[in-house]
């Protein structure tokens, strides 16, 4: 246990577009600051601990840690960047005294950086820009900071913050400088920068206590935690507190444990002071934006606004033959009671119990969102169903109006033509469209609802040569039907194990999703049909032998590669009446009736 002391305090968030390298920065701020022991084995990236982090390569949820420079701590905080996370960078930046906006050299201002720059300058904050990644043989540095300097002027920048320090890096190699010519110095130039640019916070510790919560964590032994800065005041290990609630009440609780960040390491502290980004245990019901003051000494912050889930999906107990055979929970009560642990701290999702079926409908803000939440509980050995996504719609003047996404895509010349055929049938409409070198960029507004599905295509029709970066826009009115999945699929009538000989026969018309050896059951889907229709198939029927021709004399099976599908291709592929089964071990694709029977009564004949 730790006694306060008093210090010097920055908060600093990194605020990028996904993929700029805020991650390896930060691990730049670790090395270089003593954080780690000269003889200790660090992993790159080391803020990103969750294992879909390091194997997407994205940050997912936001994530603190600080260091100490001369005789001032840092607090940094690592934002996600991407779209689907978009409100939890919205609330961190609220706690923070400046921002590094990182931008790469050469791909320059995306629709996400516009994003995080808009909410920095909004509550007036004034950023540091440094240009990252210019050892890049196609980086126009000075160009991408006239680019930055446009965005700051159509944001409504204020003069102060147009005057925003610039710095050039390479965050791989812990390199940071004021000039692309100087030496190099580490990341010392941003430490400098850093003091030079943001005051460190004034010292409020006689004034009454005012905390707010940011964000939340679970710990299994402590329960709920809130995470938040003390803006005013001392926090103290087992103080009696009031909670100014969502609703506009007040609730008496006691602060069980105070921690504050030490590097990496959440330490225990016996008071954290004014300024400081603590963690505290004991009050199971906290939530977002509530503020936690002295007793009767009250002073509520603005309620921070969390963004309303934009996609739902069914998430139902697994009911093929092959449920609980490679899963540990495969029960509705074990579903309820992981997402419900689940809605302790993700304060994005929202559940609710279907009634005619055995399951619950999750909503979230966005394909990503859910589908980091499917994969981690098939980890830790759940079994479910899923549906299809599908777009949430409200009502405005009584007019039906539904999501639009800014799509910014790049593609070789070649295959532009496919990609705005696609698009426009989607009910997109291009903005603009421009030609750099042999790629063509366009700029789409495209319903929510018309780009589900459509990364696959995407990849195939550019050939996974295409780039495409989207988000949130506005609400707009319905835009009308939109045209589902255009091929139909191959429908197993039989369980069984899956032949070569029968895949064979049947690959001239198919594109399969199994191997020969795969279990197969009745109404699982084996492969991707090469007409509009559905197809009954049997994959399970293999050659007859006779005294004549023995079953393997025939030349040698040969089979095209079966398409894998990962749990995102899954979800975007199934139609309205398909689901997505997933075990720890597999995903699968199913008819929601396994039944042909079942299938064609209730019109979906296959």
């Amino acid at each position: 246990m730790i006694t306060i002391t008093t210090n010097k305090i920055i908060n600093i968030a990194v605020i990028a577009h996904v993929d700029a390298g805020k991650s390896t920065l930060v691990d730049a701020f670790l090395s270089q600051s003593g954080v780690f022991r000269e003889n200790e084995e660090v992993v790159e990236c080391v803020m990103d601990s969750n294992d879909l982090e390091r194997e997407r390569g994205i940050t997912i949820y936001s994530k603190n840690c600080s260091v100490m420079y001369e005789d001032i701590k840092i607090n940094i905080v690592d934002t996600p960047g991407h779209a689907d996370f978009s409100s939890e960078v919205e609330r961190i930046i609220k706690t923070v005294d400046t921002v590094i906006l990182l931008v790469d050299s050469s791909e320059g201002p995306m629709p996400q950086t516009r994003f995080v720059l808009n909410k920095a300058l909004e509550i007036g904050l004034n950023p540091i820009l440094l240009i990252n990644k210019i050892d890049k043989k196609d980086q126009r540095a000075e160009e991408v900071v006239d680019m930055v300097f446009d965005l700051f002027l159509e944001l409504g920048a204020n003069d102060e913050q147009l005057d925003f320090p610039i710095l050039y890096g390479i965050a791989r190699d812990g390199i940071v400088k004021k000039n692309m010519e100087d030496e190099e110095n580490g990341i010392v130039p941003l430490f400098e920068t850093i003091l030079e640019h943001s005051s460190t916070y004034p010292n409020l510790n006689d004034e009454p206590l005012q905390l707010q919560i940011s964000s939340l964590a679970y710990d299994d032994y402590l329960g709920r935690l809130g995470i938040g800065r003390i803006y005013k005041g001392t926090l103290s290990e087992g103080q009696a507190v009031e909670i100014f609630k969502e609703d506009e009440t007040l609730v008496k609780g006691k602060i069980a444990s105070v921690f504050t960040y030490a590097g990496l390491k959440r330490i225990a502290v016996k008071e954290a002071q004014s300024g400081d980004i603590v963690v505290i245990s004991g009050i199971p019901h906290i939530s977002i934006g509530e503020t936690i003051g002295e007793i009767d000494k009250v002073d509520p912050l603005e309620l921070l606004h969390i963004e309303e889930p934009t996609l739902s999906m069914n998430f139902l107990v697994n009911s093929s033959p092959f449920a609980g055979k490679e899963g540990k929970y495969v029960t509705s009560r074990h579903l309820k009671a992981r997402l419900e642990r689940e809605l302790e701290v993700n304060v994005g999702l929202k559940v609710e119990t279907l009634d005619q079926t055995d399951g619950f409908k999750v909503s979230g803000r966005g394909e990503l969102h859910l589908s980091i939440l499917i994969e981690n509980m098939r980890r830790e050995g759940y079994e479910l169903g899923v549906s299809k996504p599908e777009v949430i719609m409200h009502r405005e003047n009584g007019k039906l109006m539904e999501p639009v996404e800014k799509v910014l895509i790049s593609v070789p010349q070649e295959f532009s033509g496919a990609v705005i055929s696609k698009l426009n049938v989607r009910k997109g409409v291009m903005e603009a469209m421009n030609g750099e070198g042999e790629f063509t960029n366009l700029e789409y507004l495209v319903p929510t609802r018309g780009l589900l599905g459509y990364s696959t295509d995407f990849i195939n029709d550019t050939r996974g040569e295409g780039t495409m970066v989207r988000r949130f826009e506005r609400f707009e009115p319905y835009k009308g039907e939109i045209p589902q999945r255009t091929n139909g699929v191959l429908v197993s009538q039989t369980d069984g194990e899956a032949m070569g000989y029968s895949l064979m026969n049947l690959s001239e018309r198919a594109q399969f999703f199994i191997e020969p050896g795969t279990k197969v059951y009745e109404g699982m889907i084996v492969g991707l049909n090469s007409r509009s229709d559905d197809m009954t198939v049997n994959p399970c029927k293999n050659k007859k032998m006779t005294n004549v021709r023995a079953s393997g004399s025939d030349d040698a099976i040969k089979l095209p590669p079966a398409l894998r599908l990962t749990l995102e291709d899954a979800l975007e592929f199934i139609n309205d009446d398909e689901l997505v089964e997933i075990t720890p071990e597999q995903i699968r694709i199913r008819k929601k009736f396994l039944k042909e029977l079942d299938r064609k009564r209730s019109g979906k004949v296959s």
